[in-house]
């Protein structure tokens, strides 16, 4: 039985990100079977014993050091890096396998800041919403993303973000950028790095692939809610958002490509290691 580790980010604060989450790893359950770890509220770190680690979002600045967990969490994540990187300069696995990870919106941040990929910086304005991304060269021909159309649309919920990307470094490392933030030619802002595949094992989202139209739709319509976003973000970006929601084409097609694909290449390479 193979085992994924679900690192939770959201500090102990109520969210959608970790059920859904958990439902989609729960669909794996017959090969997959999965441990939670609450990072930052009880500083739990997962050991290098699992084959598929799940980087989930979070609130707060990705970069505040408040715990023991934080130099844990990159120590892990550096770790995993160079277990790959053994295997992949080794004539054999020696029976070992690589390690596949994903990281999502707060853990993309840390991942991008840790391999010196792009600057981490507060945004002007929280993106709260749906919006467009468009594919890099990179994102054209990456197989997760296949199936989305180029702009395709995106669950974003951010107070930072990844500008300035690093192309010498992200060269050295054979990291590729593979979606960006949506054009903006009415405003002088960077657009930020939306997704980045840091190597044939290692992918990162700045949005949330994880984002199940149907459970935030009812989620944002409560009325608590619905009144609190409107009194953020206005009326005009919270119908914009139930609507693409709601767009089969839209939220939906982005769910159910980017995770799944991610979990059955995962799968699908680590039957091919022999026991």
């Amino acid at each position: 039985m193979l085992r994924a580790a679900l690192l939770d980010m959201y500090n102990g604060e109520s969210n959608r990100g970790i059920p859904m989450l958990r439902t989609m790893l729960a669909r794996y359950a017959n090969v997959l079977r999965s441990d939670h770890f609450d990072v930052r509220a009880k500083n739990e770190v997962p050991d290098l014993s699992y084959d598929v680690y799940v980087f989930s979002g979070g609130p707060g600045d990705p970069l505040l050091n408040d715990g023991p967990w934080f130099d844990r969490y990159f120590e892990l994540i550096e770790s995993l890096w160079q277990w790959n990187r053994s295997i992949a300069a080794s004539e054999g696995a020696n029976g070992r396998s690589k390690k596949y990870c994903i990281f999502i919106c707060h853990s993309f941040q840390m991942a991008c800041w840790h391999f010196g990929l792009g600057e981490v910086t507060e945004r002007y304005k929280m993106s709260f919403g749906t919006y467009p991304v468009h594919k890099t060269h990179w994102g054209k021909e990456e197989e997760f993303f296949e199936g989305l159309p180029d702009p395709f649309y995106i669950a974003d919920f951010r107070r930072y973000q990844v500008v300035n990307p690093n192309h010498k470094r992200l060269q050295a490392m054979g990291a590729q950028v593979l979606c960006m933030e949506k054009l903006r030619p009415h405003v002088h802002y960077e657009r930020a790095l939306m997704a980045v595949r840091f190597s044939p094992e290692m992918i990162g989202t700045q949005f949330h692939p994880e984002a199940d139209p149907n459970g935030l739709l009812s989620y944002f319509m409560e009325p608590a809610r619905k009144q609190s976003i409107v009194d953020e973000h206005g009326e005009t970006r919270y119908d914009r958002m139930i609507r693409d929601l709601a767009n089969p084409l839209k939220i939906q097609r982005t769910f159910d490509t980017i995770i799944p694909n991610f979990l059955e290449h995962a799968v699908e390479q680590l039957s091919l290691v022999p026991a």
